[in-house]
């Protein structure tokens, strides 16, 4: 007798909470919060398209129907990344 997992992996990244303040995401069990004022690409973006986060490797994302991409220490350490596109 064999035995076969069922169902889908766990995902390894998800949006978990869009507040007035920011976007929360959940990657590889580790909580990383991007506020607004340092991610501003994500303010007034629909729901659906900050929900559809990728990891193209491990710690980059990028939410293709908003063409950003940013990486866990982008997100971790905004300061350290001062260059921003403008947003329109």
């Amino acid at each position: 007798m064999s035995l076969s997992a069922l169902g889908n992996a766990t995902l390894e990244v998800e949006v978990t909470n869009i507040s007035s303040h920011g976007v929360w995401l959940l990657a590889h069990g580790k909580e990383l919060f991007m506020a607004y004022d340092d991610f501003p690409w994500f303010k007034n973006q629909p729901v659906s398209a900050i929900l559809h986060v990728e990891e193209q490797a491990p710690g980059h994302f990028h939410w293709p129907e908003i063409d950003v991409d940013l990486t866990e220490e982008m997100i971790e350490h905004p300061e350290r990344f001062p260059n921003r596109a403008n947003v329109v």
